[in-house]
């Protein structure tokens, strides 16, 4: 979960965040050495004594500097592209669930499995607001396909360790995907100004082993 003071993103817990932040490091370092650069240009010209302000002409430099920027934005439009297509490629999903948002908690179902539905409602805790009395369990290493709505107002799941973040609208079945990589709890808040308690309806994923996961499907049902 998030800390004070943390200027990175959450560890991820998710295929596709690991994805994310890979192509924030890369942007973030080509970012990086075009503002040195031009930090640099702006120095060197500062006290260069303009030996150069009869150049009236150079076709060289400024076929440079046309086609340079060029090149830098398709090295970063491709790997956003391909992370965009992996957000919302969908194909055989391991296990699918609805989401449905109300004022101010959240219901899931299963929908691979029968009468497995319940609603997930903050525990008040005076050291933070992320608390709820059911968890969403989820399985590792699996595909998970999520069906998002909502019953009255607009709502938004969002997991940031997870990657995901779904608006869920009145009368319209939004979907989403992604595969835990790794065990244990991650938190999220609904990111939508839904209300007076909008800062109330938490939501906890919790990731376990598949095996973990049958047990806790027999012992519900």
């Amino acid at each position: 979960m998030n800390t004070w003071l943390n200027l990175n993103f959450q560890n991820s817990a998710s295929f596709i965040m690991e994805e994310m932040i890979f192509f924030y490091d890369f942007s973030f370092l080509v970012i990086s050495l075009i503002l040195l650069f031009v930090v640099y240009v702006m120095i060197f010209l500062s006290f260069s004594g303009f030996v150069s302000r009869y150049v009236l002409d150079n076709q060289l430099l400024e076929s440079v500097w046309t086609s340079l920027p060029l090149i830098i934005l398709l090295f970063l439009a491709f790997p956003s592209i391909r992370i965009l297509y992996l957000m919302d490629e969908v194909r055989y999903p391991g296990i699918t669930c609805k989401v449905m948002g109300h004022q101010w908690f959240w219901s899931y179902e299963y929908g691979d499995f029968k009468d497995i539905e319940f609603d997930s409602y903050m525990v008040y805790n005076l050291v933070r607001l992320l608390e709820v009395d059911n968890c969403f369990v989820l399985p590792v290493l699996i595909k998970v396909r999520l069906l998002v709505s909502s019953y009255d107002v607009l709502h938004s799941w969002t997991v940031p360790a997870l990657g995901v973040k779904v608006d869920s609208v009145p009368g319209r079945l939004n979907q989403l995907n992604f595969s835990p990589n790794r065990l244990g709890l991650f938190f999220g808040q609904c990111s939508e100004i839904c209300g007076a308690n909008h800062s109330f309806m938490p939501i906890v994923v919790e990731i376990v082993t598949v095996e973990n996961f049958s047990n806790w499907l027999i012992n519900y049902l």
